[in-house]
This record gives C-alpha cells, structure tokens and sequence, in this order.
C-alpha cells in the first residue's frame, strides 16, 4: 500500500472513531479527501478510498452498536432461599419471602420478595375494610430431603440479583444443570403449596442450601413452602418416578 494511502487510513480510522461521539469527524474527513488527498493521490485513488471510508464506518457502527447493547444488556431474577447473589451477579436488595395465607381462598398466587426497608404512603394502621394480606414465608422441610429438614418452620429469605450481558432467564423444572448454552445462576429444589390448601401457589426454585431469617424459627404459618413430588399417570413414567422430589436450576443466556 501506498504510505499517502496507508495514512488515509489511519486517518479513517480516528475519524470512525470520533463519529461515534461528536458526528464532526466524518466532515473533517471528506473535506480531507477532496482537499489534501486530492492533490496527492488521483481521482481514482481518492474515489476508492471514499468507497472503502464507506465500508468501513458502515461496520464498524454496526459492531459499535451491537457491542453498545450487549454492554446495556441485563437480567433481574430473584434467588429464592438466600440473602446474597452468585458471585457473577449484583445484590439489587435482599428481603423477605412473602405471600397470601395458605389457608385463604382469595390468595393472591405469586411468591413476593418483600425488602427489609420498605417505605409508606398514605396508610392507616390497623386491619380495617376489604384488603388482601400478604404474610410471610414458612419452609415446610419436615419431609426428605433430609439435609434440609432442619429448615422446618424457619421463614424465607430472598435476594434479587442484576446480572450483566444477558438476555433471558428461566427456571427449568426437574433440571440441576443447564442446556447448552445456557448459564447456571444457581440451583435448588422445587417447592410450591400444599396441595389440600385453598390457596394457590406458583412453582419456585428455592436454592439447595438455603438460609433463613434470623429469628423467624417459630411456626407462624403464612405463606407456606412443601417440596414437589412427581406423580406418574400423565405424567410419563419413566422418565420421572412416582413420588420423587423434583429439582430445579435456574439460567440466564446471553
């Protein structure tokens, strides 16, 4: 290549650089080709290179802006069972499981990560009129496994995690390890409500080696979490067993 070609460049390549942030360099940049290169290359030269000064800033926005949004890209999930995150992800805020009672017929049916430092508006205290309750959340582990049975009674803690670079999570039901392609945010067991209970509950991975809120060992019901056996019939057996506990892991993907 030439040294007056291979400058140019060069020269482009700052400029592609500069664009992304003021837009001006590009303009520096024709007016350098038809105003210096012009007198040092010829027609054609300076032609081509206006053709590969195209071509260039062309992909190298493309890939700036595809790289812009992979850095912008995140994911929220919550761990249920723990108070920190993995160490790939940022603690958002740690808290407190929560829900509607297990005895109520009007339960609402998700699981809520409540914060430790929740804030007001306008309020009365005291029960009074039509509301809906939210109660804390029990483990009710008193059934194998067995290495989580000393959780019987204890309330739940939840953390909810940012983790960069990803697109999409999901909980994957009767799974310990993840899909290819897909990365383990953490793993755990399967839990829900009972099933002779009025309320209605939502499937939740509760981590494998949970912790507990410091203090809330009593048995003060609420929300209530029970391991979740498989049952053959329509469900195929095998590959699953009647009355085994299930697993589950937890997976995001860039």
């Amino acid at each position: 290549m030439e040294p007056v070609l291979f400058l140019a460049l060069v020269f482009l390549l700052h400029a592609a650089h500069g664009e992304t942030q003021t837009g001006s360099c590009k303009d520096m940049l024709q007016g350098y080709l038809t105003g210096q290169l012009s007198s040092a290359l010829g027609a054609n030269q300076v032609e081509a290179l206006r053709r590969e000064f195209k071509s260039f800033t062309e992909d190298f926005m493309k890939k700036f802006k595809e790289d812009e949004g992979k850095e912008h890209r995140k994911i929220i999930y919550t761990r249920w069972g723990k108070n920190s995150c993995p160490c790939n992800a940022t603690l958002v805020y740690s808290g407190y499981a929560g829900g509607s009672n297990h005895l109520h017929s009007g339960a609402a049916v998700e699981l809520l990560c409540l914060p430790k430092d929740p804030e007001w508006g306008i309020y009365t205290d005291g029960y009074n009129g039509a509301k809906a309750f939210v109660y804390g959340t029990e483990y009710e582990t008193n059934y194998n496994p067995d290495h989580l049975s000393s959780f019987q009674n204890h309330d739940v803690p939840c953390a909810v995690c940012l983790v960069p670079n990803r697109s999409v999570v999901q909980m994957f039901p009767a799974r310990k390890t993840c899909y290819k392609g897909w990365n383990l945010e953490y793993r755990g067991y399967l839990m829900a409500g009972y099933y002779g209970h009025p309320a209605a509950t939502k499937y939740t991975c509760v981590d494998e080696s949970p912790d507990t809120v410091p203090g809330g060992q009593a048995n003060k019901d609420g929300y209530l979490l029970y391991y979740v056996e498989s049952v053959c019939g329509s469900l195929k057996c095998p590959p699953y067993v009647k009355g085994r506990e299930l697993v589950c892991a937890v997976c995001s993907k860039k």
